[in-house]
Protein backbone atom coordinates (compact mmCIF):
# COMPACT_ATOMS: atom_id res chain seq x y z
CA UNK A 1 0.00 0.00 0.00
CA UNK A 2 1.11 3.57 -1.11
CA UNK A 3 1.22 6.17 0.84
CA UNK A 4 2.22 8.88 2.85
CA UNK A 5 0.54 8.58 6.03
CA UNK A 6 2.52 10.15 9.20
CA UNK A 7 2.88 7.62 12.00
CA UNK A 8 0.60 7.94 14.57
CA UNK A 9 3.30 8.32 18.02
CA UNK A 10 3.22 9.49 21.42
CA UNK A 11 -0.55 8.65 21.74
CA UNK A 12 -3.30 6.13 21.63
CA UNK A 13 -4.41 5.49 18.02
CA UNK A 14 -8.39 6.56 17.82
CA UNK A 15 -10.82 3.92 16.47
CA UNK A 16 -14.33 4.25 15.40
CA UNK A 17 -16.35 1.32 14.07
CA UNK A 18 -19.33 0.51 12.15
CA UNK A 19 -21.31 -2.52 11.98
CA UNK A 20 -22.13 -3.39 15.36
CA UNK A 21 -23.26 -6.98 15.15
CA UNK A 22 -22.14 -10.66 15.30
CA UNK A 23 -17.91 -10.18 14.29
CA UNK A 24 -17.89 -6.77 16.40
CA UNK A 25 -17.45 -8.45 19.72
CA UNK A 26 -14.10 -10.08 18.13
CA UNK A 27 -13.30 -6.12 17.56
CA UNK A 28 -13.75 -5.29 20.77
CA UNK A 29 -12.16 -7.74 22.88
CA UNK A 30 -8.84 -7.28 20.29
CA UNK A 31 -9.32 -3.35 21.12
CA UNK A 32 -9.17 -3.70 24.56
CA UNK A 33 -6.23 -6.15 24.42
CA UNK A 34 -4.54 -3.38 23.51
CA UNK A 35 -5.65 -0.57 25.76
CA UNK A 36 -2.64 1.05 25.81
CA UNK A 37 -2.13 1.90 22.44
CA UNK A 38 -6.02 1.78 20.55
CA UNK A 39 -8.80 3.52 21.82
CA UNK A 40 -12.37 2.99 20.46
CA UNK A 41 -14.27 5.91 20.18
CA UNK A 42 -17.03 5.91 18.48
CA UNK A 43 -19.46 2.83 16.95
CA UNK A 44 -22.16 3.21 15.00
CA UNK A 45 -25.21 0.56 13.22
CA UNK A 46 -27.98 1.59 11.71
CA UNK A 47 -30.10 -1.12 14.33
CA UNK A 48 -30.62 1.01 17.29
CA UNK A 49 -30.66 -2.04 19.68
CA UNK A 50 -27.32 -3.39 18.63
CA UNK A 51 -25.85 0.40 18.57
CA UNK A 52 -26.87 0.90 22.41
CA UNK A 53 -25.79 -2.49 23.03
CA UNK A 54 -22.24 -1.22 21.56
CA UNK A 55 -22.56 1.90 23.16
CA UNK A 56 -23.05 -0.23 27.21
CA UNK A 57 -20.43 -2.34 26.33
CA UNK A 58 -17.38 -0.25 25.07
CA UNK A 59 -17.99 3.37 26.43
CA UNK A 60 -17.84 5.08 22.85
CA UNK A 61 -20.15 7.67 21.54
CA UNK A 62 -22.77 5.56 18.86
CA UNK A 63 -23.63 6.93 15.90
CA UNK A 64 -26.33 6.03 13.63
CA UNK A 65 -24.63 7.09 10.15
CA UNK A 66 -21.15 6.61 9.33
CA UNK A 67 -21.47 10.09 7.34
CA UNK A 68 -21.40 11.88 11.02
CA UNK A 69 -19.17 10.01 12.73
CA UNK A 70 -16.48 10.67 10.19
CA UNK A 71 -16.64 14.19 11.50
CA UNK A 72 -15.14 13.02 15.08
CA UNK A 73 -11.36 12.57 15.38
CA UNK A 74 -10.53 9.19 14.95
CA UNK A 75 -7.59 7.99 13.52
CA UNK A 76 -8.97 4.66 11.46
CA UNK A 77 -12.66 3.24 10.96
CA UNK A 78 -13.24 -0.52 11.40
CA UNK A 79 -15.51 -1.59 8.62
CA UNK A 80 -17.75 -4.85 10.02
CA UNK A 81 -20.57 -4.11 7.77
CA UNK A 82 -22.19 -6.35 5.44
CA UNK A 83 -19.68 -6.70 2.53
CA UNK A 84 -21.54 -5.06 -0.14
CA UNK A 85 -21.53 -2.41 1.54
CA UNK A 86 -17.60 -2.42 2.39
CA UNK A 87 -16.56 -0.38 -0.94
CA UNK A 88 -18.27 2.49 -0.96
CA UNK A 89 -17.92 3.10 3.13
CA UNK A 90 -14.23 2.83 2.81
CA UNK A 91 -14.10 5.19 0.06
CA UNK A 92 -16.26 7.29 1.68
CA UNK A 93 -13.46 6.90 5.02
CA UNK A 94 -10.69 7.84 2.55
CA UNK A 95 -11.86 10.64 1.27
CA UNK A 96 -12.26 11.83 4.55
CA UNK A 97 -8.37 11.26 5.26
CA UNK A 98 -8.93 7.94 7.68
CA UNK A 99 -7.35 4.99 7.49
CA UNK A 100 -9.08 1.83 6.74
CA UNK A 101 -9.48 -1.83 8.38
CA UNK A 102 -12.20 -4.41 6.44
CA UNK A 103 -13.34 -7.44 7.60
CA UNK A 104 -13.44 -10.32 5.27
CA UNK A 105 -14.19 -10.19 2.19
CA UNK A 106 -13.05 -6.81 1.70
CA UNK A 107 -15.84 -6.64 -1.36
CA UNK A 108 -18.31 -8.46 -3.04
CA UNK A 109 -17.71 -7.20 -6.75
CA UNK A 110 -14.28 -7.54 -8.05
CA UNK A 111 -14.21 -3.72 -9.08
CA UNK A 112 -15.42 -2.70 -5.82
CA UNK A 113 -11.95 -4.21 -4.34
CA UNK A 114 -10.19 -2.28 -6.53
CA UNK A 115 -11.76 1.11 -6.30
CA UNK A 116 -11.01 0.61 -2.62
CA UNK A 117 -7.75 0.26 -3.24
CA UNK A 118 -7.12 2.81 -5.66
CA UNK A 119 -9.10 5.38 -2.79
CA UNK A 120 -6.86 4.73 -0.50
CA UNK A 121 -3.87 5.12 -2.31
CA UNK A 122 -5.36 8.43 -3.53
CA UNK A 123 -5.72 9.68 -0.29
CA UNK A 124 -3.26 8.98 1.62
CA UNK A 125 -3.93 6.45 3.85
CA UNK A 126 -4.46 2.59 4.84
CA UNK A 127 -6.10 0.00 3.83
CA UNK A 128 -6.33 -2.89 6.42
CA UNK A 129 -8.05 -5.91 5.24
CA UNK A 130 -8.79 -8.69 8.53
CA UNK A 131 -7.01 -12.10 7.62
CA UNK A 132 -6.82 -13.37 11.57
CA UNK A 133 -6.51 -16.56 10.47
CA UNK A 134 -3.32 -16.12 9.27
CA UNK A 135 -2.35 -15.09 12.82
CA UNK A 136 -3.51 -18.62 14.11
CA UNK A 137 -0.51 -20.49 15.86
CA UNK A 138 -0.98 -24.05 13.58
CA UNK A 139 -1.16 -22.18 10.18
CA UNK A 140 1.95 -20.26 11.66
CA UNK A 141 3.56 -23.59 11.68
CA UNK A 142 2.60 -24.53 8.26
CA UNK A 143 3.74 -21.24 6.96
CA UNK A 144 7.33 -21.71 7.98
CA UNK A 145 7.27 -25.48 6.84
CA UNK A 146 6.75 -23.89 3.38
CA UNK A 147 8.84 -21.18 3.95
CA UNK A 148 12.03 -23.45 5.02
CA UNK A 149 10.69 -25.60 1.27
CA UNK A 150 10.59 -28.58 3.73
CA UNK A 151 7.67 -30.20 1.72
CA UNK A 152 10.00 -30.10 -1.61
CA UNK A 153 7.61 -29.50 -4.58
CA UNK A 154 4.20 -29.27 -3.54
CA UNK A 155 1.74 -32.12 -4.99
CA UNK A 156 -1.75 -31.44 -3.78
CA UNK A 157 -3.25 -29.21 -1.74
CA UNK A 158 -6.77 -29.43 -0.24
CA UNK A 159 -9.07 -27.17 2.14
CA UNK A 160 -12.39 -28.46 3.28
CA UNK A 161 -15.01 -26.11 5.23
CA UNK A 162 -17.93 -28.04 6.28
CA UNK A 163 -20.01 -26.50 8.75
CA UNK A 164 -23.73 -25.84 9.77
CA UNK A 165 -25.89 -22.19 8.43
CA UNK A 166 -29.91 -23.08 9.30
CA UNK A 167 -32.37 -21.19 7.38
CA UNK A 168 -32.85 -19.58 10.69
CA UNK A 169 -29.22 -17.66 9.71
CA UNK A 170 -30.26 -16.33 7.12
CA UNK A 171 -33.65 -14.85 7.91
CA UNK A 172 -31.81 -13.15 10.84
CA UNK A 173 -31.03 -10.20 8.46
CA UNK A 174 -32.55 -9.01 5.01
CA UNK A 175 -29.05 -9.04 3.67
CA UNK A 176 -28.02 -12.38 4.48
CA UNK A 177 -27.59 -15.14 1.64
CA UNK A 178 -27.45 -11.82 -1.21
CA UNK A 179 -25.28 -11.51 -3.82
CA UNK A 180 -25.36 -7.72 -3.54
CA UNK A 181 -24.53 -7.71 0.01
CA UNK A 182 -23.21 -11.04 1.36
CA UNK A 183 -21.88 -13.31 -0.79
CA UNK A 184 -22.40 -17.03 -0.52
CA UNK A 185 -20.89 -20.28 1.37
CA UNK A 186 -17.15 -19.55 -1.02
CA UNK A 187 -16.97 -16.24 -0.29
CA UNK A 188 -18.73 -14.92 3.00
CA UNK A 189 -17.82 -18.75 5.23
CA UNK A 190 -15.09 -19.96 3.68
CA UNK A 191 -13.34 -16.60 3.13
CA UNK A 192 -10.23 -16.88 5.40
CA UNK A 193 -9.94 -20.63 3.75
CA UNK A 194 -9.45 -19.67 0.58
CA UNK A 195 -6.87 -16.91 1.32
CA UNK A 196 -4.51 -20.25 2.82
CA UNK A 197 -4.85 -21.42 -1.05
CA UNK A 198 -2.58 -18.08 -2.02
CA UNK A 199 -1.05 -17.18 1.24
CA UNK A 200 0.55 -20.72 2.17
CA UNK A 201 0.31 -22.63 -1.33
CA UNK A 202 1.22 -19.54 -3.88
CA UNK A 203 0.20 -18.12 -7.07
CA UNK A 204 -2.59 -19.94 -8.57
CA UNK A 205 -2.86 -20.30 -12.57
CA UNK A 206 -6.80 -21.54 -12.81
CA UNK A 207 -9.66 -22.41 -11.36
CA UNK A 208 -12.75 -24.45 -12.05
CA UNK A 209 -16.01 -24.36 -9.84
CA UNK A 210 -19.31 -26.36 -9.28
CA UNK A 211 -21.54 -23.90 -6.93
CA UNK A 212 -25.03 -24.59 -5.70
CA UNK A 213 -27.78 -24.07 -3.50
CA UNK A 214 -29.11 -27.23 -2.09
CA UNK A 215 -31.42 -26.64 1.11
CA UNK A 216 -31.30 -23.14 2.21
CA UNK A 217 -34.09 -20.34 0.70
CA UNK A 218 -31.26 -18.10 -0.14
CA UNK A 219 -30.01 -16.42 -3.32
CA UNK A 220 -26.34 -17.56 -3.17
CA UNK A 221 -24.80 -21.06 -3.00
CA UNK A 222 -24.71 -22.88 0.17
CA UNK A 223 -22.68 -25.38 -1.28
CA UNK A 224 -19.29 -25.12 -3.03
CA UNK A 225 -16.49 -26.84 -5.22
CA UNK A 226 -13.21 -25.57 -6.61
CA UNK A 227 -10.73 -27.13 -8.26
CA UNK A 228 -7.60 -25.47 -8.57
CA UNK A 229 -4.10 -25.32 -10.34
CA UNK A 230 -1.60 -23.46 -8.93
CA UNK A 231 1.48 -22.15 -11.01
CA UNK A 232 3.82 -24.42 -9.69
CA UNK A 233 1.46 -27.18 -10.98
CA UNK A 234 0.57 -28.55 -7.99
CA UNK A 235 -3.63 -29.21 -8.01
CA UNK A 236 -6.50 -28.85 -5.61
CA UNK A 237 -9.23 -28.39 -4.33
CA UNK A 238 -11.30 -26.00 -1.75
CA UNK A 239 -14.94 -28.18 -0.59
CA UNK A 240 -17.67 -25.89 1.01
CA UNK A 241 -20.62 -26.53 2.69
CA UNK A 242 -22.89 -24.70 5.07
CA UNK A 243 -25.30 -27.97 5.08
CA UNK A 244 -23.13 -30.26 7.45
CA UNK A 245 -25.88 -31.50 10.19
CA UNK A 246 -26.05 -30.58 12.63
CA UNK A 247 -22.62 -28.47 14.15
CA UNK A 248 -19.76 -27.04 12.41
CA UNK A 249 -17.48 -30.31 12.10
CA UNK A 250 -14.62 -29.39 10.19
CA UNK A 251 -11.94 -26.40 8.80
CA UNK A 252 -9.34 -27.92 7.59
CA UNK A 253 -6.05 -27.78 5.30
CA UNK A 254 -3.78 -30.85 4.11
CA UNK A 255 -1.04 -30.20 2.13
CA UNK A 256 0.95 -33.52 0.46
CA UNK A 257 4.59 -32.77 -1.15
CA UNK A 258 7.68 -34.13 -2.09
CA UNK A 259 9.34 -34.75 1.33
CA UNK A 260 5.88 -34.28 3.71
CA UNK A 261 2.10 -34.14 4.50
CA UNK A 262 1.05 -31.83 6.82
CA UNK A 263 -2.88 -31.75 7.81
CA UNK A 264 -4.71 -29.30 10.11
CA UNK A 265 -8.14 -29.87 10.75
CA UNK A 266 -10.76 -29.26 13.68
CA UNK A 267 -13.56 -27.09 13.53
CA UNK A 268 -11.49 -24.27 12.74
CA UNK A 269 -8.03 -25.16 11.30
CA UNK A 270 -7.45 -25.53 15.15
CA UNK A 271 -5.69 -28.88 15.47
CA UNK A 272 -2.30 -30.38 13.70
CA UNK A 273 -3.87 -33.51 13.37
CA UNK A 274 -1.06 -35.08 10.60
CA UNK A 275 3.47 -33.54 10.75
CA UNK A 276 5.46 -35.44 8.79
CA UNK A 277 8.49 -34.36 6.97
CA UNK A 278 11.46 -36.64 5.88
CA UNK A 279 14.36 -34.16 7.65
CA UNK A 280 12.93 -34.61 11.09
CA UNK A 281 13.49 -31.16 13.34
CA UNK A 282 13.68 -30.84 16.82
CA UNK A 283 11.05 -28.65 16.74
CA UNK A 284 8.77 -31.35 15.23
CA UNK A 285 8.25 -32.78 18.54
CA UNK A 286 6.68 -29.78 20.10
CA UNK A 287 4.27 -29.09 16.62
CA UNK A 288 1.54 -30.16 18.77
CA UNK A 289 1.38 -27.48 21.42
CA UNK A 290 0.37 -25.33 18.83
CA UNK A 291 -3.12 -27.01 18.55
CA UNK A 292 -5.96 -25.38 20.64
CA UNK A 293 -9.45 -25.86 21.66
CA UNK A 294 -11.89 -23.93 20.22
CA UNK A 295 -15.63 -23.64 19.86
CA UNK A 296 -15.78 -20.45 17.71
CA UNK A 297 -14.69 -20.55 13.93
CA UNK A 298 -12.86 -17.53 14.42
CA UNK A 299 -10.34 -18.46 15.87
CA UNK A 300 -8.24 -16.16 18.11
CA UNK A 301 -6.12 -14.39 15.96
CA UNK A 302 -8.03 -10.88 16.21
CA UNK A 303 -5.90 -9.47 18.38
CA UNK A 304 -2.68 -10.57 16.76
CA UNK A 305 -3.85 -8.99 13.54
CA UNK A 306 -4.27 -5.66 15.70
CA UNK A 307 -0.90 -6.14 16.91
CA UNK A 308 0.48 -5.73 13.08
CA UNK A 309 -1.99 -2.88 12.27
CA UNK A 310 -0.92 -1.10 15.61
CA UNK A 311 2.63 -1.71 14.56
CA UNK A 312 1.96 -0.06 10.38
CA UNK A 313 0.37 3.18 12.01
CA UNK A 314 2.91 3.22 14.31
CA UNK A 315 5.49 3.17 11.56
CA UNK A 316 7.18 0.35 13.00
CA UNK A 317 6.73 -2.18 10.49
CA UNK A 318 4.52 -2.95 7.36
CA UNK A 319 1.21 -4.54 6.54
CA UNK A 320 0.67 -7.89 6.41
CA UNK A 321 -2.89 -7.83 4.92
CA UNK A 322 -2.84 -4.48 3.07
CA UNK A 323 -5.74 -3.69 0.19
CA UNK A 324 -3.18 -5.40 -2.21
CA UNK A 325 -3.00 -8.53 -0.22
CA UNK A 326 -7.01 -8.58 0.33
CA UNK A 327 -7.29 -8.54 -3.47
CA UNK A 328 -5.26 -11.69 -4.03
CA UNK A 329 -7.97 -13.55 -2.28
CA UNK A 330 -11.17 -11.82 -3.75
CA UNK A 331 -9.59 -12.69 -7.22
CA UNK A 332 -9.66 -15.83 -6.47
CA UNK A 333 -13.31 -15.90 -5.06
CA UNK A 334 -14.38 -13.69 -8.21
CA UNK A 335 -12.86 -16.06 -10.86
CA UNK A 336 -14.67 -19.00 -9.15
CA UNK A 337 -18.13 -17.35 -9.36
CA UNK A 338 -17.06 -16.76 -13.31
CA UNK A 339 -15.84 -20.08 -13.78
CA UNK A 340 -19.31 -21.81 -12.10
CA UNK A 341 -21.74 -18.96 -13.93
CA UNK A 342 -20.03 -19.89 -17.33
CA UNK A 343 -18.75 -23.17 -17.20
CA UNK A 344 -15.71 -22.69 -17.85
CA UNK A 345 -11.90 -22.85 -16.25
CA UNK A 346 -11.17 -18.76 -15.42
CA UNK A 347 -7.08 -17.95 -15.73
CA UNK A 348 -5.29 -15.98 -13.22
CA UNK A 349 -4.81 -12.70 -13.09
CA UNK A 350 -8.46 -11.54 -13.91
CA UNK A 351 -6.78 -7.78 -15.23
CA UNK A 352 -3.00 -7.56 -16.47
Amino acid sequence: MFTDAQPIRDRKIRLGLVGCGRISSKHFEAIKAHASDLELVAVCDTNSVALAAAERETGARGFVALERMLQVDVDAVILCTPSGLHSAQAILAAEAGKHVITEKPMATRWHDGTNMVRACDAAGVRLFVVKQNRRNATLQCVKRAVEQRRFGKIYLATINVFWSRPQEYYDSAAWRGTWEFDGGALMNQASHYVDLVDWLIGPVESVQAYVATLARNIQVEDTAVVGVRWRSGALGSINVTMLTYDRNLEGSLTIIGEHGVVRVGGVAANEIQCWKFADHRPEDDGVQRASYDTASVYGFGHSLYYENVTRTLRGIEAAETDGREGLRSLEILIASYLSARDGRRVALPLEY
